[in-house]
């Protein structure tokens, strides 16, 4: 994973992280390699006190540490679970982090006309791309980042099913976003690739990473 500032140069060699994930937290620690950045799933470090938030206590001695979550559920209707954001933000004030990151998805919904409590489909499903729907995002974008204080920056989706009436592409879905929100975008060149190819097995005539590429300079810089 890599981030560039607008201001670099282009000699200049950008930051480079990775994923810290469970297997690698006792090499990591050991070894201590030259990084910029670790990036930890927020979830897994919730719970106050315990093995875990030790663990990345230890790692934040060394390393700036990136919260990556896939819980917000940022594109819900039914809105922000408001439990999730204060663990959220509990581990944002300990850990102060570099970036945080969630995905323009949804996990939350009602069954029911009537007033029940949302349920989670365990599962980042997409959001249609409608005004309707941007606005969700937006409200919620920015809840989370007036309790966090920050600006946010949220990821593209791999998404395995696609709604059939959209309204906006993609990319000027999510720019929209950043524009009305001020949030970030963390661009997942994967996921925009693997979208492509699900799409060709569904019958696209379009060259995958010609649409990978479309879609990149769709993006505002």
């Amino acid at each position: 994973m890599t981030a560039t500032e607008p201001s670099m140069q282009t000699s200049a060699v950008a930051p480079v992280g990775i994923g810290w994930r469970h297997p690698h937290h006792a090499e990591l620690l050991q070894r201590q390699p030259a990084l910029d950045f670790i990036e930890v799933h927020s979830e897994n470090f919730f719970a106050p006190g315990g093995a875990a938030r030790a663990v990345l206590r230890q790692g934040r001695e060394h390393y700036p540490v990136s919260l990556h979550g896939v819980g917000l559920s940022l594109g819900s209707a039914a809105g922000i679970d408001g439990a999730h954001l204060d663990q959220l933000a509990a581990l944002v004030a300990e850990i102060e982090p570099v970036r945080v990151s969630d995905h323009a998805c949804f996990a939350r919904g009602s069954l029911s006309s009537r007033p029940a409590p949302a349920v989670h489909a365990s599962d980042l499903l997409p959001t249609p791309f409608t005004r309707e729907a941007l606005d969700a995002m937006c409200a919620n974008v920015q809840r989370v980042q007036d309790r966090l204080r920050r600006p946010i920056a949220v990821e593209n989706l791999s998404a395995y099913v696609r709604w059939r009436h959209n309204e906006l592409g993609e990319p000027e879905f999510l720019n929209l976003l950043a524009q009305r929100t001020g949030c970030q975008l963390l661009v997942d060149v994967n996921n925009i690739f693997v979208n492509a190819l699900n799409d060709k097995l569904q019958g696209s005539m379009h060259d995958p990473l010609v649409v990978c590429k479309n879609w990149l300079d769709a993006i505002d810089p």
